[in-house]
């Protein structure tokens, strides 16, 4: 006869051995995974300096993985509706998101959003954090930064200063650089940097502060000129072009890539997805191609990327509300 408490330790022993073969089942699909195509998506369109990291980095990990990493390009709403459609996926480790700048701003600058990257997003891999260049159109006459704030202060009307969306890290360099110097422009937000550098190329817009690997082409091409980087440090990539701080003293804006997927996707996945993108990081091509789109290889766990999300979130932070900007 079964005794009540030998019945409750054969339940006990059946509840240990269903969360055994739970966890079992769970790491079985990490080995497996993926098992189909992943779909990587990316806030903006083709030809700006997220979509061009995407490519790069899920060239490889489809390579690696025998499956295809498949770039979605969704942009609109400043990254926000790439975001949100990743946040409400299934998180089962095919669907993941491009994390770039936009996501650090957004939290502060769209006061409605209903959701929060550093609590919605999971952490995977971090991948370079890339300076901005601040790059004028030709027809403006200037070759300083101090000549073109002398320029703007002039007539403010000559210059529009173009972004690949609002909240990008492009638009806010370019508002730190309005605050800390008291200039005015009229700021022209566009679906992505590719459009935004078409009329800069055509004289439309003058003044941009892009991202280094979507910019880099058409500065080496002598197509627009470059007046400053907005990091601490000159880039080896554009070793005669001064940093910003020189002339503003204290500035300093850098872009942070890397990729997240939803908040409850399995931790084994996200070890895999980070392992992996560690080994193509860590790859001399990559790194050699990371170093010539402007940054160096940030290889860390998703614990490290996390952090470096909270850090830049409060950073962009000070800058949103000292400018006073508002999305709604």
């Amino acid at each position: 006869m079964t005794t009540r408490r030998t019945a409750i330790c054969l339940i006990a022993t059946g509840i240990s051995i269903g969360i055994s073969a739970i966890a079992s089942i769970g790491s079985a699909a990490a080995q497996n995974y993926p098992t189909r195509p992943v779909k990587w998506v990316v806030g903006y369109p083709p030809g700006g300096a997220t979509d061009i990291i995407a490519r790069l980095i899920g060239q490889r990990l489809s390579e690696r993985l025998g499956q295809q990493f498949v770039i979605e390009n969704k942009p609109g709403a400043g990254n926000n509706i790439a975001t949100e459609s990743v946040i409400n996926a299934e998180p089962d480790g095919y669907t993941v998101l491009l994390v770039n700048p936009a996501n650090y701003v957004n939290a502060t600058l769209y006061p409605n959003l209903k959701f929060n990257v550093v609590r919605d997003i999971a952490p995977v891999a971090a991948f370079n954090r890339v300076p901005n260049v601040m790059t004028i159109n030709k027809d403006v006459p200037a070759k300083t930064v101090a000549e073109f704030i002398a320029y703007v202060k002039a007539d403010p009307s000559k210059v529009n200063m173009a972004s690949s969306g609002n909240g990008t890290s492009v638009h806010l360099s370019g508002e730190m650089f309005m605050m800390m110097t008291g200039l005015k422009m009229q700021h022209v937000p566009y679906r992505g940097a590719a459009p935004a550098i078409t009329d800069m190329l055509g004289g439309q817009v003058q003044l941009i502060f892009d991202n280094m690997p979507s910019i880099i082409q058409h500065i080496r091409a002598g197509s627009l000129r470059a007046l400053a980087v907005t990091t601490t440090e000159r880039s080896a990539l554009l070793p005669d072009v001064p940093v910003l701080a020189d002339t503003v003293p204290g500035y300093e804006a850098s872009a942070l890539f890397g990729m997240g997927a939803p908040k409850k996707t399995p931790p084994e996945i996200i070890a895999k997805l980070n392992a992996e993108i560690n080994a193509v990081l860590a790859e001399p091509a990559i790194k050699a191609k990371l170093i010539d789109l402007g940054g160096e290889p940030l290889i860390g766990t998703p614990e490290a990327f996390g952090k470096m999300i909270v850090a830049e979130t409060e950073k962009w932070e000070k800058v949103v509300k000292a400018a006073g900007l508002k999305v709604e």
